[in-house]
């Protein structure tokens, strides 16, 4: 039903008349919202949760050394390595060894290799060109995760 301007300053008028009065066929406010509020299905009623945002870190504590070299001109693999480099904290030059090797233009057709040593001793040769940054943290912390296992076992 389209409400027009004349009844909407009906209702509106029936609200203001003396209490003695009240209002004659008038809705109460108490049912227009029950009319209008109560269906909370409608989405300009309410609110969708936030969304829940992964935590970007990566289990860093059992690498010992870091090894890369990219071309900054290869956009995928350059990106993947740069965004890995990102992912290290702030102090991670004091706790493993760090050595990043930029190719020239020239170079940017080789493939990007990230190598890392963990503190059991295992060697990770990864291909940046076939991997996502995902995939590459998803393998660093399944075995940081292994080795923080061991380490909970060890006492």
């Amino acid at each position: 039903m389209k409400s027009t301007r004349r009844n909407r300053s009906r209702s509106r008028d029936c609200h203001r008349l003396p209490s003695k009065i009240g209002p004659i066929n008038c809705p109460t406010r108490e049912s227009w919202h029950s009319r209008h509020l109560s269906d909370l299905s409608h989405s300009h009623l309410t609110h969708p949760p936030p969304p829940v945002i992964q935590s970007p870190k990566m289990i860093t504590k059992y690498l010992t050394s870091v090894a890369t070299s990219f071309s900054p001109f290869n956009p995928r693999s350059g990106k993947t390595a740069r965004n890995f480099l990102a992912l290290l904290p702030p102090n991670a030059r004091s706790t493993m060894a760090i050595d990043v090797k930029i190719l020239p233009q020239a170079q940017a057709h080789q493939p990007v290799t990230l190598d890392l040593k963990f503190k059991d001793g295992k060697e990770m040769k990864l291909d940046l060109d076939k991997m996502k940054i995902q995939e590459i943290q998803i393998e660093v912390d399944r075995h940081s995760r292994i080795l923080r296992r061991q380490e909970d076992l060890a006492g």
